[in-house]
């Protein structure tokens, strides 16, 4: 699998651009005693901490637990090629309709060997194993949409951790505010307090804003285009299993699924076809 480098970029560039807010000053210059004005270990306290038990009231512990799968689909995603997909599925409709649908168990079998190196997907070969089974086509239209479903709801409950998140930083934020400005119009008689409840009035705010904008609703942005990528490609094999079913020709399946891919995808597909057809001449 290979790094998303412009997930990594953004976040670097997203820090570095506030950074550079902080410590630039068209005066003087850098300015690195600057950052100091920004560190604030009870506002720290108040907007992360506070964002950390909001989210264990809201969701169970199983999902804190696919943090880490979660960093791990951003930074190193499975490929989900739509045109890939088709192609095999095409290929498959072709061995079907000459050899019939039994001789789809042994071409799957070669393909799982021949993928050992390279993970093949085990939901297009189980979706094949229903025909090949002989199990009744409304069967298997109802078991393939009720697994897209399922897909959907889990991948929008893993969504809504982050979208969550992004909802609470900014609110707690507000929340440490209130608190520095409360501190502030008890302290007005006593000069020493009033510059640590600005501190802790200005800071949260400036915490919740970051994290809301630049950690957790991009997480959710991108954990969002990683399922559309996956869903898309699970749509093609739940119609074009049926499509196998229904025998239809391998011609009018592959015109049939690439009606599915938006025309971006389509146009770039096209155009990778036609380069390696020159490769080929």
């Amino acid at each position: 699998k290979r790094m998303d480098f412009l997930s990594v970029l953004g976040w670097l560039g997203g820090i570095g651009v506030i950074l550079f807010g902080i410590v630039f000053d068209a005066d003087t210059g850098i300015v690195w005693e600057n950052l100091k004005n920004f560190y604030d270990a009870p506002s720290i306290a108040v907007v992360l901490g506070g964002v950390i038990v909001a989210l264990m009231v809201s969701f169970p512990f199983s999902i804190f637990k696919k943090i880490p799968r979660h960093l791990k689909i951003i930074l190193f995603p499975t490929k989900f090629v739509p045109q890939d997909y088709i192609s095999q599925i095409v290929e498959l409709a072709t061995e079907a309709r000459i050899n019939g649908l039994l001789s789809l168990e042994g071409k799957l079998q070669d393909d799982g060997d021949k993928k050992k190196g390279k993970k093949s997907d085990p939901f297009l070969r189980n979706s094949m194993m229903l025909i090949v089974d002989a199990v009744d086509p409304e069967k298997v239209k109802t078991l393939l949409e009720t697994e897209l479903d399922y897909l959907d709801e889990r991948h929008a409950q893993d969504r809504a951790f982050y979208d969550k998140a992004s909802a609470y930083a900014p609110a707690f934020g507000m929340i440490g505010t209130l608190m520095g400005l409360i501190n502030l119009l008890k302290s007005l008689d006593d000069p020493d307090a009033i510059a640590p409840a600005m501190a802790l009035a200005l800071v949260t705010t400036f915490y919740g804003t970051i994290l809301s904008n630049l950690i957790f609703t991009p997480i959710s942005n991108k954990l969002r285009v990683r399922h559309e990528e996956e869903y898309l490609c699970k749509m093609i094999v739940v119609e074009g299993v049926q499509a196998i079913q229904a025998g239809d020709n391998p011609k009018f399946i592959e015109e049939k699924l690439t009606q599915l891919i938006p025309g971006f995808l389509a146009a770039k597909g096209l155009s990778k076809k036609g380069k390696k057809g020159k490769k080929d001449e």
